[in-house]
């Protein structure tokens, strides 16, 4: 059971991986995009996350089996990204990607509210499962940076036919009905009003800001960090960017033995650290002598994404009712991938065409110091006002937990 989710992660994120890495490398170098259409387009995400996953969600612990839904959202996103391939135009690219949007966000919810289904002890057996889209996606930023194609449409068209293959093995994943379809269909539940009564809990709502706030200069990141290798000579960037993916598989076998010695409060808090961190050493590295800081700053990113994306949806999974969990991480996806990235996606063009420059060669460069720190210090704030506000419990009434504090 377990090697059937660990190749349903890698799938799920081998699709993403393909083509979000360089998409702002072909849109800045190829089509000569500005900044903001840019960040609006790598925002398309953001929207997707905000609008579908609250559906979605609720069908699958309402209505229909969660495998029965992934293979329709991935079949549709595959013709819809070879449909954005062929596109030049800012207008059509936007269209497109955002149609593709709506179909794949809602997936990453999903896959998650499966796996931890199907395995006995989310907050211990979780990470050895979500490693796998890890590794998912580093094979496949192997193959696009050693392919030489990030200024390109090839990664969308590599990414569509990952997801026909993600499609196809959907069938082979364990039934996962509907933990709710006993209960009566209202139109209310349309939106996870249940799940916003989890808001009321203070630690829950600290929770859910922090992890909207810190998504805004996680956008930064995800659009603009190949652009700026790329900008400042850095060979297959692509390539070296799986370095953090690379940490991150060290980082997720490791959660468990930092659950029991941290808790939830300090990885989450951990994790933002790194954030800060990580765009400190991108504005002031470069490459040469201080490759070493652009080096490290990548390789941050296991304890960036794990020790708070990750410990973050275990602690959903314990907090929420059983049968609301896919409802509740789908409004965390809202939060995160949706609204804070959204925000997050405006905010980083802006701050790309404000500090936008030309060389002695009449070559169009940025000011990435700049750029970098205002992506840190938006994430130092959250990080002090999570260490501020948010206390943690050790257990909960139907999930108890021995180990957090």
């Amino acid at each position: 059971m377990k090697w059937r989710l660990r190749l349903m992660m890698l799938f799920e994120f081998a699709i993403w991986g393909a083509w979000y890495v360089t998409v702002g490398t072909w849109l800045g170098q190829t089509l000569h995009f500005s900044g903001k259409e840019i960040g609006a387009i790598a925002g398309t995400t953001a929207i997707g996350a905000m609008i579908s996953p609250l559906f979605v969600g609720l069908l699958a612990d309402r209505l229909f089996d969660t495998r029965r839904v992934l293979v329709i959202l991935h079949v549709i996103g595959a013709v819809l990204l070879v449909l954005t391939a062929q596109q030049t135009s800012f207008g059509a690219i936007y269209a497109s990607l955002l149609a593709y949007s709506l179909c794949y966000m809602p997936t990453l919810a999903l896959t998650t509210s499966l796996a931890m289904r199907h395995i006995d002890d989310p907050q211990e057996e979780f990470g050895a499962v979500r490693v796998f889209g890890t590794i998912g996606w580093i094979v496949v930023g192997l193959i696009v940076g050693a392919w030489g194609v990030e200024a390109t449409a090839s990664p969308l068209h590599l990414a569509a036919g990952l997801s026909l293959a993600m499609a196809g093995y959907c069938f082979t994943l364990p039934p996962t009905p509907p933990l709710a379809r006993e209960q009566r269909f209202k139109m209310r539940t349309v939106l996870p009003l249940e799940s916003l009564h989890l808001l009321r809990n203070r630690s829950m709502a600290v929770f859910a800001l922090a992890s909207f706030l810190i998504c805004i200069p996680l956008q930064f990141y995800y659009a603009f960090t190949n652009l700026f290798l790329n900008e400042i000579g850095v060979v297959n960037a692509a390539g070296k960017m799986t370095g953090g993916q690379m940490s991150e598989i060290l980082c997720m076998l490791l959660i468990p033995w930092f659950f029991r010695r941290l808790g939830v409060k300090y990885m989450l808090a951990v994790g933002m650290l790194a954030w800060v961190l990580r765009y400190a050493l991108f504005a002031f590295g470069g490459t040469g002598e201080l490759m070493w800081m652009l080096w490290l700053g990548i390789i941050l990113h296991g304890i960036c994404f794990d020790f708070f994306f990750v410990v973050g949806q275990i602690y959903i999974d314990r907090e929420a009712p059983t049968a609301l969990r896919a409802a509740t991480q789908g409004l965390i996806t809202f939060l995160t991938y949706g609204l804070g990235m959204f925000v997050g996606s405006w905010l980083s063009g802006v701050a790309v065409d404000t500090y936008v420059k030309t060389n002695a060669q009449g070559a169009t460069t940025h000011d990435w110091y700049a750029i970098w720190m205002i992506a840190g210090g938006c994430a130092a704030v959250v990080l002090v006002l999570f260490v501020l506000l948010f206390k943690d419990r050790k257990a909960t009434a139907d999930n108890p937990v021995t180990n957090a504090t």
